[in-house]
């Protein structure tokens, strides 16, 4: 069964997405009621039908598995692929998302539970989808395509690390009460309790382990998770093998889906879980909007990526309303869907529906489940998320990208996630605007030795040309003044064309200001000549944007030429 996909095969769906994929209208409007109005017969519903059946099969062990690496129980991983799952396929942007947890969660999860407790978490959950919603109706949707790579890499990586960490004890069945929280510490007890390996926990797990691979490699369409985890739990039921299982470590595990609650607030809480709303909300985001690109490639259709974030936002909230984990879209299960025959979100619903079936019909049987199983289908995932090839191509590139993904990947690994997504996101952000300052010019016509001569023969002796090509922000803001500097004797009249400029900011404006300032102090004119549309809004908006004694405006080169000509006899 096939995993994550790689990094590149979102990037290559992105750009298929933009050729293939037609305009669909509706911007809030939830993809099932397009199809709905589209027309959908009974063939339609048959293949769709088939494939909620095969994605539930795949994921119901992943969601047991996911439950307990995120600290809670396998039911909490199971009323989150339902619940969350449903209203994500009835709600959301895409029509073949399959939303669940997925493995981008644990992490913040687990470490969210033990600083505030299960309560805390369905709290955050909750203040997440809100979140979440409201970025959807706030069109922050496309902003994910403004995610460095090497970030979304780095701590998809990281993240990868600590979930194969975690399972190290479950997998050999080590004798470690406390497991410690960091990870150097982790693998310091691990070492320590080396010794203490179960040989029948060791051997279930590696068996599972090499069965997987086993069923990808010999028969990748067949239900690999699922058939482990069956085969497991009947050896160690029938040959009685004395390994630890989902029911005695949960032994008080309810079946069946609970009434949905609120979970207890206060401003207090709100407070303390406020930085854990928001990491779930943008790995949400994040994570379900990369699942839809890589799904508008496989199927030619598109996404309305601000539906998505507010179906997503109404999955998260009734997960918490129900004592589920966070939830987004899971890009392994979307694409089985997809390669299932699903083309509609009704086959996002089934998915749900037959989970529900399960866990009401079939929840006891749970407990057979050898936890060390679950760790190997755990191992299985970390592998598919830490997208190893990917990683070692970006190792590759220049040494800003290469320092980005392994600062990412460490900060996330030794320190925190959000401060590995801040750090990581910060630093590649201010290497990009260090590369865009170097393809910024400011020159001075007289000064410049690539301008043309009879372009320099045009000007009358006492007026200079200043050229601005490029953005001009506040990386670059500084060389204006720098070229000023650079001709000594400022002239009677200086023209600055800004037709090159498609951008500017607060900083360049304050540059021009400056610029104009020290103009007027020693009696110089400045012409702007040819402003651009977002330019010209700009220096409307500081005062810049209408001629005074100092500052003048020309449509083009042209006629700031004839209107320096006229300045200078006049001065």
């Amino acid at each position: 069964m096939p995993m994550f996909d790689t990094m590149a095969d979102r990037l290559n769906a992105r750009r298929r997405d933009r050729v293939r994929a037609p305009r669909e209208p509706g911007g809030f409007t939830p993809k099932l009621l397009t199809v709905l109005r589209e027309g959908y017969g009974f063939d339609r519903f048959r293949a769709d039908v088939v494939a909620g059946l095969t994605v539930a099969i795949v994921a119901l062990p992943l969601a047991m598995a996911l439950g307990v690496a995120s600290g809670a129980s396998p039911d909490k991983g199971l009323i989150t692929a339902i619940v969350a799952g449903l209203f994500i396929s009835l709600l959301g942007g895409s029509r073949v998302q399959i939303g669940g947890p997925t493995g981008a969660f644990v992490v913040v999860v687990f470490n969210v539970i033990a600083a505030h407790g299960y309560d805390g978490l369905m709290l955050a959950t909750l203040m997440a989808g809100i979140i979440l919603i409201a970025a959807g109706y706030m069109r922050f949707g496309r902003l994910i395509r403004y995610i460095p790579h090497p970030v979304i890499t780095g701590f998809t990586a990281g993240i990868a690390v600590i979930i194969a960490s975690s399972q190290i004890k479950d997998f050999l069945g080590l004798a470690v009460v406390d497991v410690p929280a960091d990870f150097i510490p982790k693998w310091i007890a691990y070492a320590r309790a080396a010794a203490t390996t179960d040989p029948a926990t060791a051997g279930i797990g590696l068996g599972a382990l090499t069965l997987i691979l086993m069923l990808r490699r010999f028969a990748p369409k067949l239900p690999a998770y699922l058939i482990v985890i069956v085969l497991a739990s009947v050896a160690v039921t029938l040959f009685g093998i004395a390994v630890e299982t989902i029911g005695s470590r949960f032994p008080d595990m309810p079946h069946g889906l609970p009434m949905p609650t609120l979970p207890a607030f206060s401003l207090t809480k709100v407070q303390e879980v406020m930085p854990a709303a928001f990491t779930i909300a943008f790995l949400a985001g994040i994570e379900a909007l990369l699942s839809c690109v890589v799904a508008d490639g496989m199927t030619g259709f598109r996404h309305r990526s601000n539906q998505e974030l507010v179906g997503q936002g109404v999955g998260n909230v009734a997960s918490a309303l129900f004592g589920g984990l966070p939830a987004t879209g899971a890009l392994a299960r979307t694409a089985t869907n997809v390669k299932a025959g699903g083309r509609s979100p009704v086959s996002g619903i089934f998915h749900a529906l037959f989970l529900l079936v399960f866990v009401v019909f079939a929840g006891k049987l749970m407990a057979y489940v050898p936890l060390a199983a679950l760790a190997a289908v755990l191992l299985m995932i970390a592998w598919g998320m830490s997208e190893a090839e990917r990683f070692v191509a970006l190792l590759r590139m220049p040494i800003g990208e290469r320092g980005v993904l392994i600062l990412t990947f460490l900060l996330t690994v030794l320190v925190d996630l959000t401060v590995a997504i801040g750090v990581g996101v910060t630093i590649a952000s201010l290497l990009f605007m260090a590369r865009m300052s170097e393809t910024v010019t400011v020159t001075a016509t007289r000064i410049d030795e690539s301008e043309d001569a009879a372009q320099r023969d045009r000007l009358p002796e006492d007026v200079e040309v200043f050229r601005i090509a490029g953005p001009f922000f506040f990386g670059v803001a500084g060389e204006l003044l720098d070229a000023l500097k650079r001709i000594g004797r400022l002239p009677r009249v200086i023209i600055l064309r800004l037709e090159l400029v498609p951008y500017l900011d607060a900083s360049g404006v304050a540059a021009l200001q400056e610029f104009i300032a020290q103009a007027r102090a020693d009696g110089t004119v400045v012409i702007l000549s040819e402003a651009r549309s977002q330019p010209f809004r700009l220096l409307k908006r500081s005062g810049l944007g209408r001629s005074t004694g100092v500052v003048r405006h020309a449509r083009n080169y042209d006629a700031a030429l004839v209107l320096a000509r006229k300045l200078s006899i006049i001065d």
